[in-house]
């Protein structure tokens, strides 16, 4: 996150000579003997400049971490301004609060959840307010960006026209007093897909866009296939009057749309089948055609779009990285040194670029870039940025051990359980006692019978095998020691599941009844076994990968049911109720009768009743159903003859939808997996994935050096954890201390690793490109005079 210093004095003649190489701070300090009151302001205006180029080398930065484009960058004071109040996190927070308001109004607007149900008045003036909300947000975006380039922003056209919309729409509610029919309620989302937060949402949907062509293509040959189907079918089975699927043209189509999803199989075909066992040719047909080859071919050809989109986006986002560094690296060099970045430079960026980094950290930073140990970073150096800027640095351990400073005998203790924790024999011996205790589970499980399963008498196998894993427990901790212990994922995965078995003990043995669900949580010590294979590891490891993505996806997913749903409550809501469709064909699913048989009442009641578009919340549960597709054509059949035929229209249109969304899922889920197992072909030599880690070692020389240059710069201050540096090697008489800087591995790392040979070949090509466009000019000395005429836009726009 950037911070604010004085960016009321960033002005069009505040620039310095030299802006384009960045300033010449240098070259006043350097002065020989100019007056002292000149020398002092011509230092402080010096100072003042770099300031700037410091916020403005960060701001690139981070435009080029979030995917900004560049013709968003702030040109002048004001729009630094408004720029500097849209990018932190209250402006976000106030962003994402107020679009899930909106949002969750539908739970309280007509037709509502009965227990959250609002008042007119009181939902439409939550919604005015937060539309207006919105209007200052768009406001304050285009104070930033400046009227021309906020109407060229094509997301922030489509979020204004829609708030003009929902505006209007609010008024009009609000002075009628009454509720209409809104279906622009489900463009609601578009507020929420536009908060900074839900980044991943908007490259999700994306990418589903530009998958849209070759998918169209294949939907468009399954269709004609399913016409050419429907339409010799209506001919083959029209005459038997008793087939009530293709006594019509449309119900030969709509019953094929089903058959593809087998929801209405194999009964759709026992009509035909039971007056001519040849028909069954028709369907064996149809299903391998559509479904077994065109419905597969279509994953394939999804996949294969999907793959190339996710290596472009790759290219695009390292090479607009690249940009964004290079911008950054000419604001931060200067004309007498142009060959690099100093420190003194680097770490004026890093207190915009990140605020809260602490100055060893900032000079650890430095150090890890600096490949060449020269005093400046040069630019290819630069490169690695954000490889290094994200690193955790720690002082590395002196001791192999926790213990080794402990007398000999404790030593010898604590080092004998060490050995043993990491010897394999006792590995495979917990293996063995997590089998038997998944085993033993299943068996007691098996010979338990319906009602009650909570004894209040604790099971002695329960209390047997708690205790092993609770002696495992200690064991590693004072073996490994807490914090080696707690570093791995599977030792925290296994402290956690000790835990809520032993809380599940006590629930039992203090008879705590909310509590029982724990006691359910105990198999879950079996998922320790996949560590015993390799494959196994790999799945694994490429589920905890996919969380933070498959939870945007998922999210994708919603705010599409979110927009069915609303469309549904319009025209769906309170038209299916208990024994609502006694014409269709579906009557049964929805009958609810009692009748007496001897001296007992007997009630024949069908559920489906309960899948309607009644509220948000039921709206969901619904959709949900259609999107599993069993049964599916029930609920569309049930509404169909409540409404007109039109409503198979909406149930069809989502389960294409949907389809489209599980497809890039499915097709995200593969491209994930292959592209481990192809990384960990590459690189067998590492089977253990540790993440990044990088060591620096550090002199007492050097931290003396950059405490007196933070004294000299008037930051004393921000030396606290230098000086503690510095006592620490007096106490221990070290010369030097090592650091080792970590951080997780992400996708981008390996697609570097992948893609290493032909990164080059992009940024050869890159370079080539950028040179024809804009070729890189010496620029001649500036006149003062010449110099305020210059400003930041021009600045700014510098291309190398």
């Amino acid at each position: 996150m950037l911070c604010c210093t004085e960016w009321k004095c960033w002005s069009p003649g505040s620039i310095v000579p030299d802006a384009l190489y960045g300033g010449s701070y240098d070259v006043i300090n350097d002065a020989s003997s100019p007056a002292a009151g000149e020398c002092c302001a011509q230092q402080s205006s010096a100072r003042h400049n770099w300031e700037m180029n410091y916020q403005e080398a960060a701001i690139y930065l981070q435009e080029g971490e979030n995917n900004d484009k560049f013709f968003t960058h702030p040109k002048n004071a004001k729009a630094l301004a408004a720029y500097l109040f849209a990018h932190n996190h209250l402006f976000y927070l106030m962003e994402l609060s107020t679009a899930l308001l909106l949002l969750l109004l539908s739970l309280c607007e007509a037709p509502a959840v009965p227990m959250l149900r609002l008042g007119i008045f009181v939902h439409a003036t939550l919604e005015l307010f937060a539309l207006i909300v919105v209007v200052f947000e768009l406001l304050m975006k285009m104070r930033w960006l400046g009227f021309q380039t906020f109407i060229r922003h094509k997301r922030t056209m489509v979020k204004t026209c829609v708030l003009f919309v929902q505006f209007i729409e609010a008024i009009v509610v609000l002075v009628r007093q009454t509720s209409h029919v809104r279906i622009t309620r489900a463009l609601r989302c578009i507020f929420l897909v536009d908060c900074r937060y839900c980044g991943a949402v908007r490259r999700n949907l994306r990418q589903i866009f530009q998958s849209l062509p070759p998918f169209i293509d294949i939907l468009l040959l399954l269709l004609f296939f399913m016409v050419i189907f429907a339409i010799l079918g209506f001919y083959l089975f029209s005459p038997n009057h008793s087939d009530p699927y293709f006594n019509t043209l449309e119900n030969s189509l709509v019953n094929l749309f089903v058959l593809l999803t087998t929801s209405n199989f194999p009964d759709v075909m026992m009509p035909s089948y039971a007056r001519n066992p040849w028909s069954c040719v028709f369907f064996i047909v149809y299903l391998s055609i559509e479904l077994y080859f065109i419905m597969n071919l279509l994953l394939a050809v999804v996949f294969d779009t999907f793959n190339d989109i996710e290596k472009r986006k790759f290219k695009s986002l390292l090479l607009h990285k690249r940009t964004a560094i290079q911008h950054a690296y000419r604001l931060l060099i200067t004309k007498q040194r142009p060959s690099g970045i100093s420190f003194k430079h680097f770490e004026g960026l890093l207190r915009f670029y990140k605020p809260r980094m602490c100055a060893r950290e900032r000079y650890l930073t430095f150090k890890a870039l600096n490949q060449s140990n020269t005093p400046l970073v040069s630019l290819k150096d630069f490169y690695n940025f954000y490889e290094v800027v994200g690193l955790k640095w720690k002082a590395k351990r002196n001791r192999e051990h926790w213990f080794d400073d402990l007398p000999r005998t404790a030593f010898l203790i604590f080092k004998g359980i060490n050995i043993l924790v990491n010897s394999h024999v006792f590995q495979y011996t917990m293996y063995t006692v997590v089998a038997v205790n998944g085993i033993w589970i299943l068996v007691e499980t098996f010979m338990l019978q319906g009602g009650n399963f909570f004894s209040r008498n604790v099971p002695w196998s329960y209390i047997v095998f708690l205790t092993i894993y609770g002696v495992e427990l200690l064991l590693k901790t004072t073996g490994l020691g807490p914090v080696e212990y707690l570093s791995s994922g599977w030792n925290l995965f296994d402290f956690s599941v000790t835990l809520f078995a032993f809380l599940g003990l006590m629930a039992l043995a203090f008879n705590m009844e909310p509590f029982y669900f724990i006691v359910v949580l105990r198999p879950l010590q079996l998922l320790r076994l996949f560590k015993l294979k390799k494959r196994y590891r790999n799945v694994l490891d490429t589920m905890f990968e996919l969380f933070p993505r498959m939870a945007s996806l998922g999210l994708t997913l919603l705010i599409f049911y979110y927009c069915f749903a609303i469309v549904g409550m319009e025209f769906f809501a309170g038209v299916v109720y208990r024994n609502c469709c006694n014409t269709s064909t579906v009557a049964d699913s929805y009958r609810w009768v009692n009748h007496t048989v001897g001296n007992k009442t007997v009630v024949e009641e069908g559920y489906y009743y309960l899948n309607n578009f009644d509220n948000i919340l039921n709206s969901f549960v619904t959709l949900f159903e259609l999107t599993v597709v069993n049964d599916w054509y029930i609920i569309m059949e049930g509404v169909t003859s409540q409404t007109t035929h039109w409503s198979r229209l909406y149930f069809m249109i989502f389960y294409i939808v949907t389809m489209v969304v599980m497809t890039i899922i499915v097709a995200f889920i593969l491209d994930a997996f292959v592209f481990r197992m192809n990384y960990t072909r590459k690189n067998q030599d590492s089977e253990e994935d540790n993440g990044i880690v990088l060591e620096k070692e550090i002199s007492k020389e050097e931290v003396v050096g950059i405490i007196e240059l933070y004294k000299r710069s008037s930051a004393a201050t921000e030396t606290t954890q230098l000086q503690k540096l510095v006592l620490q090697m007096d106490k221990y008489g070290q010369m030097s201390t090592v650091f080792l800087g970590r951080r997780s591995r992400t996708k981008s790392d390996l697609s570097m690793k992948m893609y290493e040979e032909e990164i080059q070949e992009w940024y050869e090509e890159h370079s080539r490109k950028e040179e024809s466009q804009t070729p890189l000019q010496e620029p001649a000395p500036a006149s003062n005079s010449s110099l305020k005429s210059l400003s930041l836009r021009q600045r700014s726009q510098t291309v190398i």
